[in-house]
């Protein structure tokens, strides 16, 4: 008698079956889908209810999107996967939400700027226009902020960088940490604070009632220089210290490895620190009311000689007399200063991409 032992038939290519790499996983295009269509029922939902917001359109179909997501990948992926699509949800939520005010901002300056801006209101004063006239323009401001901002940048910047300069590659001990601890207490001196200072400077040199866009410039300065000091800081940390090494290794002194190494490789980082100093003060206001003065309607091209009008100042005095002409004026004048912002970060892009040194 013979016993038959049926070994187990391991399934082959000629069983049929089939093996699925992307079992277990949700479909390539579903976050996409899921996404478009929470907008549309949010959007269904609240135009039903007659209360449709774009705010509340957005956080709502946020919201909902980010439960179904979790829901449908713990259910087909598992909870690992699903903490993993909730984490990233969180993280788009929070980007989408630091946008959001800037998108605003941008929208609405636009949107009520756009009601005036034009050639004629970039190329006139405001001198011999009286406020409830609908004429004049902005032109005296833009020159007064350019003036401004460029001498403060002219005094700031070689200070900044070279105060820098000194804190990473000469300062030691003690007096590198007093200079640290000052530049972090300049950074977060209020703007009034400055103007102050220089209104007291220049009462103590010239005596009082001596307003004019030099003051202004040096209340920009005092602002601007601990920016400076601190970005700059930090992209010439970021030099890798073999390339001083290699430099010190022929015999190159310290003062041309700063000058031929340092400072080119990080040219692109300082121009970028400067850029982020120039947006940090071409704004401000309070300063400026007190030192170049609030009522100023011609062109002035000279920083010592009256007062001096500037953008910041214009749309703030425009806004406080009031009136629908005096608001499209400051809605236009915020515009420009917009403008102006973004075309001198694009110029900083291009002057650093000029002056980096080549990896090619």
């Amino acid at each position: 008698m013979s016993t038959t032992t049926t070994q187990p038939h391991a399934p082959g290519p000629e069983s049929g079956a089939k093996s699925d790499l992307r079992a277990g996983t949700l479909p390539r295009h579903f976050p996409l889908g899921l996404l478009v269509g929470c907008g549309v029922v949010v959007a269904g939902v609240l135009a039903a209810f007659s209360s449709f917001g774009l705010i509340t359109w957005a956080l709502l179909t946020a919201v909902a999107y980010s439960v179904i997501i979790v829901t449908a990948s713990n259910r087909v992926e598992g909870g690992r996967k699903a903490k993993d699509r909730m984490v990233t949800s969180i993280v788009y939520g929070c980007f989408l939400l630091a946008m959001a005010p800037l998108v605003s901002l941008l929208y609405t300056v636009v949107g009520y700027g756009l009601d005036r801006f034009s050639p004629y209101f970039l190329t006139v004063s405001m001198n011999g226009v009286l406020p409830s006239m609908d004429a004049g323009g902005v032109y005296h401001a833009i020159v007064g902020t350019l003036a401004i901002t460029g001498m403060a940048t002219l005094l700031s910047v070689p200070i900044g960088v070279l105060t820098a300069v000194y804190l990473v590659e000469y300062a030691q001990g003690r007096i590198k940490k007093v200079i640290t601890f000052f530049v972090d207490v300049m950074t977060g001196i209020p703007s009034i604070v400055a103007g102050l200072f220089v209104v007291a400077l220049w009462m103590m040199l010239f005596g009082p009632g001596h307003t004019n866009g030099a003051a202004g410039a040096l209340s920009l300065t005092v602002l601007m220089i601990p920016v400076v000091v601190r970005s700059s800081e930090e992209m010439l940390r970021l030099v890798s210290r073999d390339l001083r090494e290699a430099s010190y290794a022929l015999g190159v002194p310290k003062w041309r490895t700063i000058t031929k190494i340092v400072l080119p490789t990080s040219a692109a980082g300082l121009t970028t620190g400067i850029m982020l100093a120039i947006a940090r003060v071409i704004g401000e206001t309070a300063p400026l009311v007190l030192t170049a003065g609030s009522s100023a309607v011609s062109i002035n091209w000279d920083l010592f000689d009256g007062q001096m009008m500037n953008l910041p100042v214009f749309i703030y005095s425009q806004f406080r007399m009031g009136g629908a002409v005096n608001y499209e004026r400051a809605w236009a004048a915020a515009l420009t200063l917009v403008l102006i912002v973004m075309l001198l970060f694009i110029l900083a892009r291009v002057i650093g991409r000029l002056f980096s040194p080549k990896t090619r």
